[in-house]
């Protein structure tokens, strides 16, 4: 078999039920029914590409996802992540905003600037020079308030134990994806720079932008470092400024994305969290590392 499709339920919404597994197997004309987890997720292995819409309509609406990836060479050795609204729940630049007062604001040139509506870097700096005078302990109470997304920590340990590199790419800011480097073992992170007077920011961001272009070159600069072809990397990523990795990467994952994303990204992640990433590489269940 040359295909795969793996399905993986919202363990909070749903269960994985062997009715609805031998539906989409139908569906698909598929063969062989591998579980991976059971109540969670399973593979269902095809002799051809499978049919996305068949798959669709053979889910009628239940909270699960469905991921089609080649047979051969599932797993990746190299894992690039975005961070805000990924690996972590939140969009951090707006938690920021909320200790100016100006949450709302700054999250509507977010939203705009996540589904490609304006330039990534120019709102950026717009967003930033909005926070001038901010006191600094606005950002370790920022940070004291950012939560992981379910399952990250297994994604990482996982692909570490399994020899996998693994990087944290931000249009964010350093401040924030060093600590969340730190605390789940990623091997390198970037992000942007906030500048500060020692007291309170400056209303700038240090230059170049790390933007789409930029995770873009990481990705291939981190393939490269490794000796891996494109398709022996994975990327994930929810806004406009991910789309360029996610559209190059051997397996670029939209995961609860914004419009834009959703729509041009070969695979998505609506429903469940980030041990999805390790279903479609085909993990089992009694593989996947709990950090």
């Amino acid at each position: 078999m040359s295909h795969v499709v793996t399905l993986i339920a919202d363990r909070a919404a749903t269960t994985l039920a062997i009715p609805l597994l031998a539906r989409v197997r139908e569906a698909l004309g598929g063969g062989a029914v591998h579980v991976l987890s059971p109540g969670e997720a399973a593979d269902i292995l095809c002799a051809v590409p499978p049919d996305v819409a068949a798959v669709t309509a053979a889910l009628d609406g239940a909270a699960v996802d469905a991921i089609a990836t080649r047979a051969r060479g599932r797993r990746k050795g190299l894992l690039v992540a975005d961070m805000d609204s990924t690996i972590v729940t939140s969009e951090t630049l707006d938690e920021l905003a909320a200790f100016a007062g100006l949450k709302e604001k700054i999250a509507a040139i977010t939203k705009r600037s996540m589904n490609g509506e304006i330039d990534f870097a120019e709102a950026l700096r717009l967003r930033v020079s909005m926070l001038r005078g901010l006191k600094l302990e606005a950002l370790e109470q920022t940070w004291a308030r950012t939560r992981l997304t379910p399952g990250a920590r297994e994604l990482v340990a996982t692909m570490h134990a399994h020899n996998a590199t693994t990087a944290l790419v931000s249009g964010g800011f350093t401040f924030f994806t060093g600590r969340v480097a730190g605390m789940l073992g990623f091997h390198h992170h970037r992000a942007n720079v906030l500048l500060d007077d020692g007291t309170q920011l400056t209303g700038a961001v240090a230059e170049p932008i790390l933007d789409r272009d930029a995770k873009l070159a990481t990705l291939r600069e981190l393939a490269a470092a490794r000796g891996l072809r494109m398709a022996a990397t994975m990327a994930v990523g929810d806004g406009a400024n991910d789309l360029a990795m996610l559209r190059e990467a051997g397996l670029g994952i939209a995961f609860h994305a914004k419009p834009i994303v959703a729509r041009e990204a070969r695979a998505r992640v609506d429903h469940a969290g980030l041990r999805a990433l390790l279903f479609a590489q085909g993990y089992h269940l009694s593989q996947i590392v709990s950090a």
